[in-house]
């Protein structure tokens, strides 16, 4: 049994912003009001033994729903050198998430049942709730689709082949068709890989010309966004396009959303705070794909962050081992860790210089990606799951190793960020306390 007291709670689908107290008890929110005294929960109330009551301090701190990541690469089954679950769950508390919707481009691939149950069933044992997507294709090859009706059975969140395009629009309109049916998600990776001889660098930039590098032009990703935007709304499915990096992008998405309200995109926390400049500044620490791309870019995603255009923030944690990044630049893989960072990120970036509201920024964390993948979280109301981030807004902290992660690889080392995570709680258990994760 555990209470909150005196905080200050953001509640993006109630639309509440109150000061309150929080009672929690057998992994639900049992009541939200002020004043509620530890001396009156008794046997027989609505909580089950005071006995066994915690008391949190709220003064002065801010509550939300438990964060909700789409998007994140736990490497494991098949790289645990990079990743494994308890090192990414570990990761995602200390970062204020309780649900992540994990990637399925691991080795084996989530292509079928039972490494899907593997997973799943693995990931019972964390503080925190894992849900991982299925493959579109056979071992992501592109050519055949998977069995999407036994996937979906055996409990999948969605299904992507996230790490490489389906590049075959007649596999798309498959997994366009199932999605409509089961009423689950597809999400895309959208680059043209015909169009890439280099990727994870802006094509044609300031950091490829400084690098002496092709990179990836803007255009593999505007051209794979549009074919798929056009046939999610001819079978009017629900699709989620990636960590769009391009203003193009942006604005394909928004004149589709038009006349499809199930599609829905990501926004990274290093595609709004970043330009290709970091590549010049971090080297193979900001190598991503989609890359980093201009300044102008990034203001498209951040406005379209502010009209609800892209109305999921997914970090798209990717670890990486410190060898794998002291590679050259076109050797070295792609990719950041992102879960520890992005709530602030986000404070920064979007919040203090007033794009969004913190309502607004949270809702893009929480009920947002809750309601798109049906996951039981983003609320706090009585009776939902008690999965709750509680912060400090106006303390700040410095990005360091290490890492709750296995790995570091992170462009914003050295950093000093806006708001410090003092608890993550997941189904009414302390996950992440005060710069200590719970093992």
């Amino acid at each position: 049994m555990l209470l909150v007291k005196n905080v200050f709670l953001y509640d993006p689908a109630s639309g509440a912003e109150k000061k309150t107290d929080i009672l929690m008890d057998k992994g639900r929110f049992v009541k939200i009001e002020e004043g509620i005294s530890p001396e009156e929960i008794s046997p027989g109330g609505a909580a089950a033994n005071a006995s066994s009551l915690r008391v949190i301090d709220g003064e002065g701190l801010c509550a939300a729903p438990g964060l909700i990541d789409t998007h994140a690469h736990f490497r494991d089954p098949g790289y645990l050198w990079k990743e494994d679950l308890h090192t990414g769950s570990l990761a995602a508390a200390r970062g204020g998430y309780t649900s992540i919707i994990l990637m399925a481009n691991t080795n084996p691939t989530v292509d079928c049942v039972p490494v899907l149950s593997d997973i799943l069933e693995r990931g019972k044992k964390e503080k925190i709730h894992l849900y991982s997507c299925a493959n579109v294709t056979m071992h992501m090859g592109g050519r055949e689709t998977v069995d999407f009706d036994a996937l979906a059975g055996a409990g999948a969140a969605g299904f992507t082949d996230d790490g490489v395009p389906v590049m075959d629009a007649e596999i798309l309109e498959q997994a366009l068709d199932a999605a409509v049916r089961l009423d689950l998600p597809v999400s895309l990776h959208e680059e043209d890989k015909t169009l890439i001889s280099e990727n994870g660098i802006n094509g044609g930039g300031a950091a490829a010309r400084a690098l002496k590098l092709k990179g990836s032009p803007r255009e593999a990703e505007i051209t794979l966004i549009r074919r798929d935007l056009d046939l999610a709304v001819k079978a009017m499915a629900p699709l989620c396009i990636q960590h769009i990096s391009t203003a193009e992008g942006v604005e394909l998405v928004r004149q589709a959303r038009k006349k499809n309200p199930r599609i829905h995109a990501e926004a990274t926390p290093h595609h709004f705070s970043l330009t290709e400049e970091a590549v010049i500044r971090r080297g193979t620490l900001a190598k991503v794909n989609p890359p980093l791309r201009t300044e102008a870019d990034r203001a498209a995603i951040i406005e379209g962050l502010k009209d609800g255009t892209l109305d999921l923030i997914a970090t798209d944690h990717a670890p990486h081992s410190d060898e794998e990044k002291a590679k050259s630049f076109p050797s070295a893989p792609s990719g950041m860790i992102g879960l520890e960072t992005a709530f602030s990120l986000g404070l920064r970036e979007l919040v203090q210089p007033g794009h969004l509201t913190m309502r607004q920024f949270l809702a893009c964390l929480t009920c947002n990606p809750a309601d798109f993948y049906h996951l039981p979280a983003g609320r706090v109301a009585e009776g939902e799951p008690a999965d709750l981030m509680i912060f400090d807004p106006h303390s700040f902290w410095t990005v360091e190793k290490p890492f709750a992660s296995r790995s570091s690889n992170s462009p914003f080392l050295g950093q000093i960020l806006p708001g410090v995570i003092r608890y993550t709680i997941a189904s009414g258990e302390i996950a992440f306390e005060s710069g200590r994760a719970a093992d």
